[in-house]
């Protein structure tokens, strides 16, 4: 009965409503902001290298949020995930995903520049914010808010960790013929002791682990390519090829259809890069941008769709298509182990299983991060409902690290598409808002100024909460970062 309901679920949301949703707005907002993604690609990377500046008394730094939302896309949803479309549609599945990304970047953009606009300070000074927040104060639509704190933790509290902590412990079980019980109760106590210490401690412990672990895996994936340079190109047709149903037959011997690669494909990019889903907006509200304006965080995010699914879910797809036909099970994680193990040698798996438990781990504690934010909203910013939230949180990891692998991905896309679904309405309705904020950055630059937000030329924001965006407040963060900044440079020289 509960399979028979999520797959009844899952063929709406994705294979009508959010097919159309996601790309339609991605479009919208690519063309509203005339292919900011694009134009604007050079700027995103220099704010990115300089974004460990900032991070003011209420906030973290830029650099912080990236890690922490990157902890977050970058998991199952890139080496698992890509793996299942892979083998549910074909090679086509990846062109698709690539689709997504690119247009994923200007929703992403638009989703957290809302979130800085729109953000408040908990009783301990630190900002806090997402669609939630933009729901309530943007449209005046608290129970929207509600819905979505309600889906997202579900989605990102319960069942994607559920899902996050399944991968480690397939891959664990795999490689080292590890009981999945003892992985599960090892995960278990390792999350706790991070996300008892709330999002700085997420923040801080992602601000180290995630570069490491994001670089060894390109390299890894750099590493393949090169050994089968010369395939690369049949595999670049193929997916091209596959991804509008030209190939009649791929995977020994299975025809996929375009809309079969364009449902799988969508459905893991989101949820890998997590463009207008909502999630890393509730993050992104967290930090004090540099330069201090909410659009300068949007290009922070903007990047990190790029680098999870352009960059990393790219060497995914390459170590697994270069490999060729290697069959499969349904178990997306096994399918990656064996390609790299095909290409490198006995050691590939041993690699594979390291980068799953980094790559998942550090998506648990962030998962929760986005979480946390919710349980904050729902209880008004009080914190005596986090307690009893972290047990059921454990508790649902201890869950995935034995449930079976496809009941779990079907309920992850079932609440990441109701998620997605409140959220891109949302988005929509508050798009002229957002657009003339991003515009207003533009302009500044253009200008050669250094972009700063001035609320008063936005008479809807007059009554913005806690004036986070007055005059005052922007100068007192403005003295802060450059305080931060000076502090750098001289530990530098």
């Amino acid at each position: 009965m509960i399979e028979t309901t999520v797959n009844f679920l899952n063929a709406l949301l994705w294979g009508k409503l959010l097919v159309y949703g996601l790309v339609g707005a991605g479009l919208y907002f690519t063309i509203r902001l005339a292919f900011i993604q694009l134009t604007h690609f050079k700027h995103s990377g220099e704010i990115m290298l300089k974004s460990r500046q900032g991070g003011g008394r209420s906030g973290l730094s830029s650099f912080q949020v990236f890690c922490t939302s990157m902890a977050a896309r970058v998991g199952a949803g890139n080496m698992a995930g890509v793996a299942v479309a892979i083998t549910a549609a074909g090679p086509g599945a990846v062109f698709w995903m690539w689709l997504i990304a690119i247009l994923g970047m200007a929703t992403a953009m638009v989703e957290s520049t809302l979130a800085q606009v729109y953000k408040v300070r908990d009783q301990d000074g630190q900002y806090r914010g997402g669609p939630s927040y933009y729901m309530e104060k943007g449209l005046g639509q608290r129970w929207m808010g509600i819905l979505f704190s309600i889906f997202l933790i579900i989605a990102f509290g319960l069942v994607f960790n559920a899902v996050q902590a399944n991968t480690i412990t397939g891959a664990m079980t795999q490689v080292f013929n590890l009981d999945a019980t003892y992985v599960g109760i090892a995960i278990v106590i390792l999350s706790a002791f991070v996300i008892m210490g709330g999002l700085n401690k997420v923040a801080k412990v992602s601000e180290i682990v995630v570069p490491i672990m994001a670089i060894a895996y390109i390299l890894i994936a750099f590493v393949v390519v090169a050994m089968n340079i010369e395939k690369l190109p049949d595999v670049f047709m193929l997916v091209i090829k596959s991804a509008f149903g030209l190939q009649e037959a791929v995977a020994g011997g299975v025809a996929y259809t375009i809309a079969q690669a364009m449902q799988a494909g969508i459905a893991r990019g989101l949820f890998s890069n997590e463009a207008g889903m909502g999630s890393a907006a509730n993050v992104a509200a967290s930090a004090s941008p540099n330069p201090n304006h909410p659009a300068s965080q949007g290009f922070v995010q903007m990047m990190g769709v790029f680098v999870d699914t352009i960059v990393i879910c790219t060497a995914t797809a390459a170590i697994i298509l270069l490999a060729g036909d290697l069959g499969s099970d349904g178990d997306g994680i096994k399918l990656t182990i064996e390609a790299l193990t095909q290409h490198v040698g006995p050691w590939g798996g041993g690699f594979v299983a390291l980068a799953i438990l980094l790559f998942c781990f550090t998506s648990i504690i962030a998962n929760y991060s986005y979480a946390e934010t919710n349980v904050m909203y729902l209880s008004g910013n009080s914190k005596k409902a986090l307690p009893i939230f972290r047990v059921c949180v454990l508790g649902m990891v201890m869950f995935g690290a034995v449930a079976k692998i496809g009941l779990v991905w079907n309920l992850a896309d079932v609440s990441m598409g109701l998620m997605a679904t409140v959220n891109i309405i949302a988005l929509l309705l508050l798009s002229g808002l957002a657009i003339r904020v991003i515009n207003d950055y533009r302009q500044q630059l253009k200008s050669g100024e250094t972009p700063t937000f001035d609320a008063s030329k936005f008479p809807e924001l007059s009554n913005l909460e806690g004036g986070i965006w007055t005059s005052k407040t922007v100068e007192e963060e403005a003295k802060a970062q450059a305080k931060a900044e000076a502090k750098a440079e001289a530990a530098g020289a």
